[in-house]
């Protein structure tokens, strides 16, 4: 479906509507900004899939447990290239609009040491734009803008099942989907942004997870960011982690030294610390913003194993941070 103009337009806005202040510089034309970062998002996509395909050769696929290269070489390909066209669409908007794109140069060299890291990054890049889009659907209000929206919703969510598949774990982990605020989408993709990339958009604090090596439930969640690393034994006792899945209304509370994986928890899971003990909602209306620390971060528990996945991929590892 080629998107009209107008229909561009709400859908790159909507997201951040949902922010009361989302801008950290002032500007004559906050439309223009919001526009150029949907299109930085969606170049960060399909830029990222580019450096894969270039990257990997077909060996390296086999030798990362791929039963066939041609598996995940087919089905990035198709991905670069929806990335690509959502890309050229807000370009012609922005052209529409007499306005430059943004100058934004990505770095993807820490997820690109290898096939299994960099299935694993891609993973979590697209469950992040699936979480983007999700959080825009409510601001919209024409029927006809919303069915464009939600094609690309629904893209994007077919892409995040094939990269669930390609890691070997389970295509469709849980029954309802997270949605993020434009602040909390930065705070995750800012990872890849080069010096140059100012979204006008100012991110959380930046939460890392210094996990090594499968996450699966029971598992202690290391967690490193500038506000918790100084904190003293009655200080940090203040603070909580808080970790959200679909299937929930709420995140599950725990304090900040037992950041413990709940059971019963299968795919991705976002991750914040609060200043204090209050569940987020996961209603984004509703949802305590000020109390936010740090984060989120996404991080993804694969308990359950199925078929497809170990078809596609033999000897995987279950449960990733990414």
């Amino acid at each position: 479906m080629r998107l009209s103009i107008a229909s561009l337009l709400a859908v790159a806005v909507a997201p951040i509507a949902v922010s009361a202040a989302p801008f950290r510089r002032g500007t004559s034309n906050p439309t223009g900004d919001v526009v150029r970062f949907a299109q930085v998002l969606e170049r960060l996509e399909s830029t990222y899939y580019q450096e894969v395909l270039s990257k990997f050769k077909p060996d390296d696929y086999t030798a990362a447990g791929f039963v066939s290269s041609s598996i995940p070489i087919q089905e990035l390909t198709a991905i670069a290239f929806d990335e690509q066209t959502h890309g050229i669409a807000l370009g012609e908007l922005l052209t529409a609009l007499d306005l430059e794109p943004l100058t934004c140069n990505f770095d993807f060299s820490k997820v690109l040491t290898s096939v299994s890291t960099a299935i694993s990054a891609g993973r979590a890049i697209e469950y992040v734009g699936v979480s983007a889009f999700l959080g825009s659907l409510a601001n919209i209000n024409d029927s006809a803008v919303l069915t464009d929206g939600a094609s690309i919703l629904t893209n994007e969510a077919r892409h995040q099942s094939i990269m669930n598949v390609l890691n070997g774990n389970t295509a469709i982990p849980q029954a309802f989907d997270m949605a993020m605020l434009p602040n909390e989408v930065v705070t995750i993709a800012q990872a890849f942004f080069g010096d140059d990339c100012d979204t006008g958009i100012t991110p959380n604090v930046e939460l890392e997870i210094l996990n090594v090596g499968p996450i699966t439930t029971g598992t202690l969640l290391e967690l490193n960011s500038p506000p918790i690393d100084n904190l003293n034994n009655t200080e940090s006792s203040k603070f909580s982690c808080q970790i959200l899945v679909g299937n929930l209304d709420v995140a599950t509370v725990l304090p900040l030294n037992e950041c413990i994986v709940p059971a019963g928890i299968d795919g991705p899971v976002l991750v914040w610390v609060t200043s204090d003990n209050k569940p987020l909602d996961s209603d984004l209306e509703v949802r305590a913003t000020q109390q936010v620390v740090a984060g989120p971060q996404i991080i993804f528990v694969d308990s359950e194993t199925e078929a497809l996945g170990q078809l596609v991929r033999s000897g995987s590892s279950h449960g990733s941070s990414s």
